[in-house]
């Protein structure tokens, strides 16, 4: 099957079906969300929209890249994010890739978020709903940022039928420029860091939901997907 790997910058078409790639942190991020129980994620085009959406709809939280800020209720830190309660939370979620790069492919008829710790799910998931070529959208570094695009062939390689071996495509990302900037936040004491940031997104395959993002009421919102023909489990 023809799947292809591209940058944000060269989305000049609408797929068919997307894979949109954030390991450091975004998707990361929204994962640990959902498994402290929130509802559903909306990606917000600009920090702007976020206090907007959280400002107009009562008992959204919102969350931003880097650090602490006036209105934000969190930061893209999967080490942060895994200490709180969302249960039954709206979350409204803006980074510097991964919300663009879904947001980019939003129309498209099958959108699909992704990290390493849902990798495999959405590998099955991909498998089950058979719904023809993957476009991956490699979002860091426009489109050549070592971790996504370690986890986008990850993904490709359980597409394929191979059996896939995490530990080189995890060792591509944990010796990636993304994690030495996350580890040298750490060091200099951001407070929109870490320390276990790193670890925690390389936990492949550490949850069994997918994500998926659709358009609702003119919004791009992203929840959890249980594989088809997989029982629900605990998040």
């Amino acid at each position: 099957m023809d799947h292809r790997f591209v940058g944000i910058p060269e989305l000049t078409d609408v797929p068919r079906v997307a894979v949109v790639v954030d390991v450091m942190r975004a998707f990361t991020v929204a994962a640990w969300a959902f498994s402290r129980g929130a509802e559903k994620i909306v990606l917000a085009s600009s920090d702007g929209e976020a206090l907007a959406l959280k400002e107009s709809r009562s008992g959204w939280l919102a969350l931003k890249d880097g650090a602490p800020a006036a209105g934000f209720d969190t930061v893209n830190s999967p080490g942060l994010i895994r200490s709180l309660d969302l249960t039954g939370r709206t979350m409204v979620q803006k980074t510097t890739a991964g919300t663009v790069g879904a947001l980019a492919v939003a129309s498209a008829p099958l959108v699909l978020c992704a990290s390493f710790v849902v990798a495999g799910a959405t590998a099955r998931f991909l498998k089950t709903d058979g719904s023809g070529p993957v476009t991956f959208v490699v979002t860091g570094d426009d489109g050549q940022a070592a971790e996504d695009l370690a986890c986008a062939e990850y993904i490709h390689q359980h597409l394929a039928g191979g059996d896939a071996e995490a530990a080189p495509y995890l060792h591509r990302a944990r010796t990636s420029p993304a994690a030495a900037d996350l580890a040298d936040g750490v060091q200099r004491g951001y407070q929109g860091v870490h320390p276990d940031d790193v670890d925690l997104c390389l936990e492949v395959d550490r949850f069994s939901f997918a994500m998926v993002a659709r358009e609702e009421d003119s919004l791009t919102v992203l929840r959890p997907a249980v594989v088809p023909g997989e029982s629900a489990e605990a998040r």
